[in-house]
């Protein structure tokens, strides 16, 4: 079982609140799709070479020495790097191939891939509490996709080979992360993963067409996709992980699909089943299943 300490009940806090900026993400990149003609392979170089970007900046502003790492770790940080983009190539291919709903719940695969390898490497413990999450946020995610989406895709042996790859190297750039974290700051380890992500995805772009120029107010909606939904979501993850089971923090990373729904009701007026509801409430459910209130002193009280 989990117990709560001030750091983990802090680290808990990140993921969600990672969760919930990562869920902006959708709303910015369709404000972004519909202002502009940048294709979805684009869009994600841009958003990894920008946020890249900052992070070199603001390292070599604040604290350049911060950024030398050991020789030893940039095969790790490489790992991280690849995977990150590696996932982002997938994802898109994944939705392309198999559409947004099933390419969603193949990605809610990745806190079980996370959870057997922590198991494996780390002898983190694979509690009923884990599965049982584990399993609620999956099906959650499942009821949120579109059961109606979900039976009409018919999926080729492409699709289901980038299915498969979409959560092994999500699970992958986490499972580096948390590798990483007891060395480095979170800004350090981000640096280096948005360099090699961007590296991954600089040769594709030589094959499609660039979106550039774009109305004036697509840079206002891209400056909220960099600032809050991916450095603002990537770095209170990191931060969580070095407080947190990397088991743990990926469950709890998928709280970001409720955080999807709520958004896309509420700002994007889309309309919620009552089978969506019902895939919300086992989400959030699985989530909070892994919250255990701190044992009560010896006092009793």
């Amino acid at each position: 079982m989990i117990n709560f300490s001030s750091s983990s009940l802090v680290g808990y806090l990140a993921v969600l609140a990672a969760g919930a900026l990562w869920g902006t993400s959708g709303i910015f990149v369709k404000l972004i799709v519909d202002s502009s003609n940048v294709s979805a392979t684009a869009l994600a170089f841009w958003r990894d070479i920008s946020t890249f970007t900052v992070l070199v900046a603001g390292g070599l502003l604040f604290n350049r020495r911060q950024l030398i790492v050991k020789r030893a770790d940039l095969p790790w940080l490489a790992g991280m790097g690849i995977s990150l983009g590696i996932f982002h190539v997938f994802w898109n291919l994944g939705v392309v191939l198999n559409g947004a709903a099933v390419t969603t719940v193949q990605q809610a695969a990745m806190p079980a891939i996370v959870a057997i390898v922590a198991w494996f490497i780390w002898q983190e413990p694979l509690t009923w509490r884990k599965i049982m999450a584990i399993v609620l946020t999956f099906v959650g995610t499942v009821l949120v996709s579109g059961m109606a989406e979900l039976g009409q895709v018919e999926l080729t042996t492409s699709g289901l080979l980038v299915g498969l790859g979409v959560p092994i190297f999500y699970a992958g750039w986490s499972l580096f992360g948390k590798k990483l974290r007891s060395g480095y700051d979170a800004l350090v380890v981000l640096t280096y993963a948005f360099g090699f992500a961007t590296l991954v995805l600089l040769p594709l772009q030589f094959y499609i067409t660039q979106p550039f120029p774009v109305p004036s107010i697509t840079y206002v909606w891209f400056a909220g996709l960099i600032f809050g939904a991916t450095l603002g979501g990537f770095v209170t993850y990191l931060f969580s992980l070095g407080r947190l089971q990397a088991s743990v923090a990926s469950i709890l990373a998928m709280s970001e699909i409720a955080f999807v729904a709520v958004y896309a009701y509420f700002l994007l007026g889309e309309r919620m089943t009552v089978t969506q509801i019902l895939g919300t409430v086992l989400v959030v459910f699985g989530v909070v299943i892994l919250f255990r209130r701190r044992r009560k002193v010896a006092s009793g009280r």
